[in-house]
């Protein structure tokens, strides 16, 4: 689904296929597609549901971290969900990123 939302030429159906790429994969607890395609959203879109779908996907990432509740999501580290974080302008996303980088010491 990631490559064919790549392979789109037209920025309505794009849309329409990130959004579904977002909200599917979070309902499915796919939480590391579910952030970046929310991550595109909230650039081509700065509204507070795609902030909200991005933060409790980058929750979910941790929460499948923790936990190692499926191993094929997890991302190569927790860095890239810092850094999908970063990019937001929500004030938010900086108390999110201490919390992740607080249980990523103490799984260390």
């Amino acid at each position: 689904a990631w490559n064919l939302f790549i392979a789109r030429d037209t920025s309505s159906e794009a849309f329409l296929l990130l959004q579904l790429i977002a909200n599917e994969c979070y309902k499915c607890e796919e939480f590391w597609f579910a952030a970046k395609a929310f991550d595109m959203l909230e650039k081509l879109d700065p509204s507070p549901e795609n902030w909200e779908g991005k933060r409790g996907a980058c929750a979910g990432v941790l929460f499948a971290t923790i936990t190692k509740y499926k191993k094929m999501q997890m991302p190569h580290s927790i860095s890239e969900v810092i850094g999908l974080l970063r990019e937001s302008s929500y004030p938010q996303a900086e108390t999110i990123i201490r919390t992740i980088r607080k249980y990523a010491n103490i799984l260390k």
